[in-house]
């Protein structure tokens, strides 16, 4: 059995300037290879408000594609783990 591949994540927090005060969410830049069954799992193990999940853009004019889970339920893209994803991608 081939050992699973692992993924890099950061937890991030929106709505304030000071560690650990924030909304947290995580961000997984490099998502590429999750289906939508694992990245719902994943997001239902980090048990966070949203899991952003950054793959590969699905329109040339595009830079990156984004997918967005909540622990319960998938979400569609919405403003706020948008704007964490755009800090991380940021720094």
């Amino acid at each position: 059995m081939p050992s699973p591949r692992s993924y890099r994540y950061r937890v991030v927090d929106v709505f304030t300037t000071q560690p650990l005060e924030g909304n947290p969410l995580a961000v997984f830049p490099e998502a590429s290879g999750l289906d939508d069954v694992t990245m719902q799992k994943i997001a239902r193990e980090m048990n966070l408000s949203e899991t952003v999940f950054v793959v590969p853009a699905t329109r040339a004019s595009f830079s990156a594609g984004v997918r967005i889970y909540h622990a319960d339920a998938g979400a569609a893209l919405r403003g706020t783990p948008d704007g964490g994803h755009q800090l991380r991608a940021a720094g």
